[in-house]
């Protein structure tokens, strides 16, 4: 299975382009992909360039052969129709089930904050049912971030509670049972740095049996993330080139990640594409 994550900022590029499909071609361009997932897609929203388009339909028809299951975080009127904005995942592969989680957003003053999501899917992969979640969190509130990766975790652990004590189903209908297994990548766009407390609460949980694996740690544990923004967008990110954006995957997946890279040179958008290959 391969699988791609990035946050795309509506197609908005460093040189001030919008353009879905440069976005489409980086990322073909960066080998195969059954599930690509990515962040800050909008229907309806008015774009940096003026424009407002689905931009669910056209990266469908970017990707042709692979199902759209998006995630909405902000849903409101307009007077082009209804602003949609979230997470978007784009899978080849035959999905099983889905759920759209709203994650909290706990009042913290007067400072930008928008309503964060994370959309999950299970995937069936050549050789296996495998979860694949992907968010967006909160950048301004560290408090509203905390709680989301918080919540995150968990939904993991509520997963692996009903792994392992499954309750009654019935053949059909709304009580039938919905494939959910533990194994899972979460991907996305955090929002937190690796020496972070949220970093923390998802690497080291309170619960160890529900701790997720820093991918990027499994082969090269002695080499520093590499940076997945502020490599080509000094305005948005004067602090330069660092780490917020992960794969992360339960220690049960280990042993089957032999690949995790991250395209430094595109500056189609201010974060960097990142590539996971698990055998």
């Amino acid at each position: 299975m391969r699988l791609i994550s990035w946050n795309i900022q509506n197609g908005l590029g460093v040189d001030g382009v919008v353009s879905l499909n440069r976005i489409a071609e980086t990322v073909k361009a960066m080998g195969e992909a059954d599930v690509i997932c990515l962040q800050e897609v909008s229907v309806n929203m008015e774009l940096a360039d003026g424009t407002t388009t689905d931009q669910v339909q056209e990266l469908s028809r970017f990707f042709d052969g692979y199902n759209p299951y998006f995630g909405v975080a902000v849903d409101m009127a307009s007077s082009v129709g209804r602003v949609l904005y979230g997470n978007l995942v784009l899978s080849r592969f035959p999905i099983h089930s889905v759920f759209y989680h709203l994650l909290p957003q706990p009042a913290d003053g007067h400072i930008k904050q928008m309503p964060r999501q994370m959309t999950e899917v299970v995937v069936e992969t050549p050789s296996q049912l495998l979860r694949v979640m992907t968010t967006h969190l909160e950048f301004h509130s560290k408090i509203q971030r905390h709680a989301q990766t918080k919540r995150i975790m968990e939904i993991q652990s509520g997963v692996l509670a009903l792994e392992n004590d499954p309750p009654f189903f019935l053949p059909e209908g709304p009580y039938a049972k919905l494939q959910r297994p533990g194994k899972c990548i979460v991907c996305g766009d955090f929002n937190f740095l690796p020496d972070s407390p949220e970093y923390n609460l998802v690497t080291h949980s309170e619960s160890p049996e529900i701790s997720l694996v820093d991918a990027w740690m499994l082969n090269n544990s002695n080499e520093p993330h590499p940076p997945t923004c502020g490599v080509h967008d000094s305005q948005q990110w004067p602090q330069g080139p660092h780490c917020r954006d992960f794969m992360f995957v339960t220690p049960d997946l280990s042993n089957r990640v032999t690949q995790l890279s991250v395209d430094i040179d595109t500056n189609a958008s201010d974060h960097q594409p990142l590539r996971i290959v698990l055998e």
